[in-house]
């Protein structure tokens, strides 16, 4: 319980401990910030890593000069294709076995099969459209490496998802992060952001939940 705590203290005041974050480690915070990123792509184990609020708050703090945007955007956007890169590969090497082993404390099944019914609606654009959706963006590239989907062709929607992401939510928080009202509310604006984001999410889980209703 103390641990889920801290962890909703970080990302109801991300900015401040962001701020903290770069006060402390200076020019570091870039790597930590590119590890974070990799992780909550890359390892199917670490959905619940901070995606969009985190860019938001980076976007905003690149706004006042305390990161430098010009910097941090190429190396969010290669951590995420290089995320995607490696949770794909995960899953086509040793995606079958861990399947077997889910519904473990850090993997649940019913986020794998969530990830997979939006994988067989959509196919290929998964990769790309699963970018801004929570949780099924971590699984994405895995469950279409266990769909056998060609490496060249997941390269391809990575890259765009990657960009794409990263760049509306980081240049999101540049633009609109220090308009004041944002600024002297930039928790709720955090907040709404998760609150957005999950908004999607959601709509695929009842409207699964309604068809599996109506069988």
């Amino acid at each position: 319980m103390e641990l889920l705590a801290s962890f909703i203290d970080i990302v109801l005041h991300l900015d401040a401990h962001l701020l903290a974050i770069i006060q402390t480690y200076g020019m570091w915070v870039y790597v930590i910030l590119t590890l974070i990123i990799f992780c909550e792509t890359g390892l199917v184990v670490m959905p619940f890593l901070p995606g969009d609020s985190l860019l938001f708050v980076v976007g905003a703090l690149c706004g006042v000069g305390a990161l430098e945007i010009k910097l941090i955007l190429p190396l969010l956007i290669a951590a995420s294709f290089l995320g995607d890169s490696a949770n794909y590969w995960i899953g086509r090497l040793v995606g079958i076995r861990i399947v077997k082993l889910a519904n473990s404390r850090f993997l649940k099944i019913e986020h794998l099969e969530k990830t997979r019914i939006f994988y067989q609606k959509h196919g290929g654009k998964t990769i790309l459209f699963a970018r801004f959706l929570p949780i099924i963006r971590t699984f994405a590239p895995f469950v279409a490496a266990i769909g056998s989907m060609r490496y060249r062709l997941f390269m391809l929607y990575s890259a765009l998802g990657s960009i794409s992401w990263i760049t509306v939510f980081v240049l999101g928080g540049y633009f609109l992060g220090n308009i004041p009202v944002v600024k002297d509310n930039l928790t709720l604006m955090v907040l709404t952001v998760v609150a957005v984001s999950f908004l999607p999410a959601l709509r695929e889980y009842f409207r699964h939940r309604r068809t599996q209703g109506v069988q």
